[in-house]
């Protein structure tokens, strides 16, 4: 992706630990004799004080998402290595992600085509997988997955740029198809949720309209042509979020309308601290859907590192994200999907 904005300098403040207070109980009123009333009252005490040391975890896990899987995903996905187009190392990640949810029993559809880049024709593949919903239209997710082939020797794994999203959109059809799973009809309540992996993000010379994004580009074309992108309620991105100081900014491309809903997602869970404190023009991956008129946002935190100095090098590495962050997003998006079921 690149952007035409200035960054911020210097590192923002940590993140804050959040807890997750689990809601209370009411006990019956009892008579007791008098003298029993101080006993009964430390008892009762007593009582609340384990049901609540055991409820907080169970509240705290059933509310928000499962960050730390998703941050074991991305590790996983980041100790494969350099993932740049035509490299050994992208047909790994390719069968990671075709083993994966060809062992979950998924709906999943491999999107192979031919770019045509300055290195000469280059296969790529989009991973989609599906969950059907009971709304007729979707709401699509999307992340890519691929590393940056310029910097194939500088053992660039992507950690954030790539994995920490990929992991991402792996734990949410984890917790998609669970919710399908126990559903009738084994249908998400609102719209279906597609999510997409997008091959070849990055520039294989250097960053152009028409050296960059060829898999949505190919994609956002493809339904085009064969009417897809009507049914399309939502396009959402997910990139370089997984970021310890995490800070997305306000992408000037995307949706006014879905801006605000994953601004009231973020509010619902006190993470507007998180979000859009600066607007910043960037290509990426959405713009193929924005050209055609789907409604979209980049959801990204481009300021990677003081001074930015992580973005696009080998410091791009596993420590340099968290479960938090993965957790915040996580979060959020679920939420989002939420808010747009319900227009």
């Amino acid at each position: 992706m690149i952007c035409s904005a200035g960054l911020l300098t210097g590192c923002r403040a940590g993140l804050q630990t959040r807890t997750c207070e689990p809601a209370g109980q009411s006990l019956k009123n009892h008579r007791v004799p008098h003298i029993s009333i101080l006993r009964f009252g430390i008892a009762r005490t007593s009582f609340l004080l384990v049901a609540l040391t055991l409820l907080s975890p169970l509240a705290a896990q059933a509310q928000h998402f499962d960050g730390a899987r998703a941050y074991e995903y991305a590790r996983e996905f980041a100790a494969i290595g350099p993932r740049w187009p035509t490299g050994p190392g992208h047909v790994k990640a390719e069968e990671f992600l075709r083993s994966h949810f060809r062992s979950a029993h998924d709906q999943l559809e491999e999107d192979t085509f031919t770019a045509d880049t300055p290195i000469g024709p280059v296969s790529m593949c989009n991973f989609i997988v599906r969950f059907a919903g009971k709304k007729p239209g979707v709401i699509v997710l999307g992340t890519h997955y691929e590393t940056n082939y310029p910097l194939r020797t500088i053992n660039f794994v992507g950690a954030n740029d790539g994995a920490s999203t990929t992991g991402l959109l792996m734990t949410i059809a984890d917790q998609l198809r669970a919710e399908a799973a126990s559903a009738p009809g084994k249908k998400l309540d609102g719209y279906s949720v597609w999510l997409v992996f997008f091959d070849g993000e990055e520039a294989i010379q250097q960053w152009s309209r028409s050296d960059s994004t060829y898999g949505s580009r190919h994609l956002a074309a493809k339904w085009g042509r064969d009417g897809t992108l009507n049914q399309i309620k939502a396009f959402m991105l997910a990139d370089m979020i997984g970021d310890k100081d995490l800070d997305i900014e306000r992408e000037t491309h995307s949706t006014a309308w879905l801006v605000d809903l994953v601004a009231q997602a973020a509010k619902k869970f006190g993470d507007q601290q998180y979000f859009f404190k600066q607007d910043m023009d960037v290509e990426d991956d959405h713009l193929a859907f924005v050209e055609r008129g789907v409604p979209s946002i980049d959801i990204i935190d481009l300021d990677y590192g003081p001074n930015n100095s992580y973005h696009h090098t080998a410091q791009d590495t596993m420590d340099k994200i968290s479960a938090h962050s993965l957790t915040i997003d996580g979060d959020v998006f679920m939420e989002t999907i939420r808010l747009i079921d319900q227009r």
